[in-house]
């Protein structure tokens, strides 16, 4: 019978040192995260806020691992094209989605007809940034308070008209969310794009829009047009003297703006808080809210579990209301 012979000490130490080296050159061989440049993917052209968002912040997390995080816009199909592209790809961290909350948004609007699941598809890792939806009126319209045009909406219902960038885009839910939590009925009115509803306003075609701050704050600034209410938890920094909706008596009313960072689902855990610091430390950064704020947006950090369950919330508050009103996007 083979009987095992107890190794030399010396021998012993030999192949606990080798086996040590063997796990060292293992470890060696996994490169460091990033070890190359990082694809960003936005959704949108270039040019417009959430490009120039996703832009800065790709110019400080690319500083700050080592490593390029080249934007690479792919606009069209209200940001699927950019989502699909993002679902598809390997959760290695170099393929990342620069997301808005339009992301939420499409499970109602394309039920049915894109390849994806808004968030099984997708690790949420944080916002860096965010912009309040503002209630706005020409200054022509007869009220001075969020109590008078809410007054006036029930006096004449379905007279007064809302207009937004289009069925089914962030304002028209913000609209629609608005009039369900007040028994209001407001006229919707869609546009194609920001830019005429505002002039629409400002020239008394239309008696109200509910606008990311952003899209009104040079209008407001100017006098132009008067803000009523902000649709946030709390007071923006960039209208101090404006209230917010449950201040103004329009109830727990929020309807925030966010831009954030999206990876494929299945990325590692080492590299996913790499992500969220990046992105943490960039909203926390001062040139990073001196930057948002001339943009009018406020600098937001809202992460992992926290981002997850803010989206989840949001795609099922939003795809109730694309099936209530039968909103189908073309």
């Amino acid at each position: 019978m083979f009987k095992k012979k107890n190794l030399p000490a010396l021998a012993l130490q030999t192949l606990v040192a080798a086996a040590a080296l063997a796990a060292s050159a293992s470890f060696a061989q996994t490169p460091a995260y990033p070890a190359k440049p990082v694809r960003l993917v936005v959704g949108f052209a270039a040019g417009g806020p959430t490009d120039v968002v996703a832009r800065a912040f790709a110019d400080y997390a690319g500083r700050n691992l080592g490593q390029p995080f080249v934007v690479d816009n792919k606009p069209g199909a209200n940001t699927i094209l950019a989502a699909q592209a993002v679902a598809s790809a390997p959760a290695d961290g170099y393929t990342l989605l620069f997301a808005a909350t339009n992301h939420t948004m499409i499970p109602g609007l394309y039920s049915g007809r894109v390849k994806f699941d808004a968030v099984k598809s997708f690790q949420p890792l944080c916002t860096v940034s965010t912009s309040p939806t503002v209630l706005v009126v020409p200054p022509g319209l007869p009220v001075k308070s969020l109590a008078d045009y809410m007054a006036r909406a029930r006096k004449e219902p379905g007279h007064t008209t809302a207009g937004t960038a289009g069925m089914g885009s962030s304002g028209h839910f913000a609209t629609e969310m608005f009039a369900r939590a007040n028994g209001l009925q407001l006229n919707h009115v869609p546009y194609k794009g920001a830019a005429p509803v505002v002039t629409d306003l400002m020239g008394g075609q239309l008696d109200s829009s509910f606008a990311t701050l952003g899209s009104v704050l040079p209008q407001i600034k100017s006098g132009k047009l008067t803000a009523l209410a902000v649709a946030s938890p709390k007071r923006s920094s960039l209208l101090p003297d404006v209230p917010t909706f449950a201040e103004a008596g329009g109830g727990k009313y929020a309807a925030d703006v966010w831009y954030g960072v999206m990876a494929p689902a299945g990325l590692p855990a080492a590299i996913a808080q790499q992500l969220e610091k990046a992105a943490r430390d960039f909203a926390g950064n001062a040139a990073t809210v001196e930057k948002l704020h001339s943009l009018g947006l406020d600098a937001d950090s809202t992460c992992g579990q926290a981002f997850g369950s803010q989206v989840a919330r949001e795609v099922t508050t939003y795809t109730q209301i694309a099936r209530d009103l039968d909103l189908k996007a073309d």
